[in-house]
């Protein structure tokens, strides 16, 4: 998990852990890595989580039934009916919720042993998703007021004198059709990136102090020990809490793209 600088020397985080050798069909499009690899473990594992409840959905719910219906609630009601509104909501709840849940899940490998990694670490996939938010919000002022209407509404708001515009136009292009999708994607990848990296720092020194060092340095290992086990606990919440804020912000430019300005 960590790179060391020499033989039995003090582990140093590497950014090489982002970037793992082919496993197939290296130097393709199609090139098949670890990360890939746990980006289609959490895929699967997901698909065949739901899948198995929804087939074997009773009345009474079961303990994992109840799980999956606590979740899918929390998103069609505390995300997507909390920001756009009950029927506003409804056709976007089917977006928002894969989007919690792959999110969630790809986050959630970060502390899976023998994964060890969060697939949303490497910029394709939390580019991917701020690129599926970004057609989602476009598509959505596109539906409510028309392509012109929804440039004017977006670019030219009302109640401001004519003049401002010169200065309000670029900053809305920016902010609006590039910072969005930007901040989405940065705000996702480093949030996990820097959880491996924290991870893999307090894990490896665990390591060395426990094996290679001597004397009383040994003891100083329960602390990073101990630093290791809370940052993986909190690793756990970050997960969470990025899913919801994603799926949070998209949900609210998506509204911000109804709304008449």
């Amino acid at each position: 998990m960590a790179a060391s600088g020499g033989d039995g020397g003090l582990p140093v985080p590497s950014l090489s852990e982002f970037f793992p050798p082919a496993i197939a069909f290296e130097g393709t499009l199609f090139e098949f890595n670890r990360i890939t690899l746990v980006r289609w473990v959490s895929v699967i594992v997901l698909c065949t989580f739901f899948w198995l409840v929804a087939r074997r959905a009773t009345l009474v719910p079961g303990r994992a039934q109840s799980i999956a219906e606590i979740g899918l609630d929390f998103v069609r009601v505390n995300i997507a009916e909390e920001v756009l509104g009950k029927h506003r909501a409804r056709p976007y709840v089917p977006l928002l919720t894969v989007m919690f849940f792959a999110i969630l899940a790809m986050n959630i490998t970060g502390v899976v042993p023998g994964l060890n990694i969060a697939s949303t670490s490497v910029v394709t996939v939390p580019l991917l998703l701020a690129i599926t938010a970004f057609v989602a919000f476009i598509w959505a002022g596109i539906k409510n007021h028309g392509v012109v209407g929804y440039v004017r509404t977006t670019l030219f708001p009302s109640g401001v004198p004519w003049p401002l515009y010169v200065i309000l136009t670029p900053i809305e292009i920016i902010s609006t059709f590039i910072l969005r999708p930007a901040t989405l994607t940065i705000r996702l990848m480093a949030n996990m990136l820097a959880g491996h990296l924290l991870l893999v720092t307090f894990f490896g020194l665990t390591n060395y102090l426990f094996v290679e060092a001597s004397g009383a340095l040994k003891v100083v290992g329960v602390l990073t020990f101990g630093a290791a086990f809370a940052f993986t606990v909190f690793e756990i919440f970050i997960a969470a809490l990025q899913a919801y804020i994603f799926t949070l912000l998209t949900a609210v430019y998506i509204s911000l793209s109804q709304e008449a300005h």
